[in-house]
């Protein structure tokens, strides 16, 4: 069976999505050329899990549902606006990464933030994170539902 470049690129983001990553190793089809229409059904759907709802190499449209904390995150080339839909969260930002590791190209995950922003975010906030400065949900209440875009340099 085979399986398109986008449609492979979809599945391991939403892998990224479920281990606390959004990296996508793969080159992307280019952004499309003619409006979009992302059916209320499909964002439905990925908000009850998690996921993408379209990437290309300029954005990435996601939705993301968290539990529980996850490692810091350092993007080199993605800004990622934040709009939070469900749930309450602490988010750090800034600060020094602790045992950074690169696992993608211009990827970065580290264990912890040390010196960081704390950022408290309820339902209706948003937040913008440009590209390269570190990030981290460090304390997650109840279900954490949040709609992120990533604007790629």
């Amino acid at each position: 069976m085979l399986i398109s470049k986008s449609k492979l690129a979809a599945v391991l983001a939403s892998i990224g999505l479920m281990l606390g990553t959004a990296s996508v190793t793969l080159a992307l089809d280019p952004p499309p050329t003619d409006v979009v229409l992302i059916d209320h059904t499909k964002v439905e759907a990925a908000m009850a899990k998690g996921g993408p709802l379209l990437l290309t190499s300029r954005y990435k449209i996601q939705e993301g549902r968290r539990v529980t904390n996850g490692p810091a995150e350092i993007h080199e080339n993605d800004t990622d606006i934040f709009f939070v839909v469900e749930g309450s969260a602490t988010f750090v930002t800034g600060g020094t990464p602790v045992d950074k590791k690169e696992i993608g190209p211009g990827e970065y995950h580290a264990k912890e933030l040390t010196g960081g922003v704390p950022h408290h975010l309820v339902k209706g906030d948003s937040i913008v994170i440009p590209y390269g400065i570190p990030h981290q949900f460090t304390e997650i209440t109840g279900t954490f539902v949040y709609h992120v875009v990533k604007v790629t340099k």
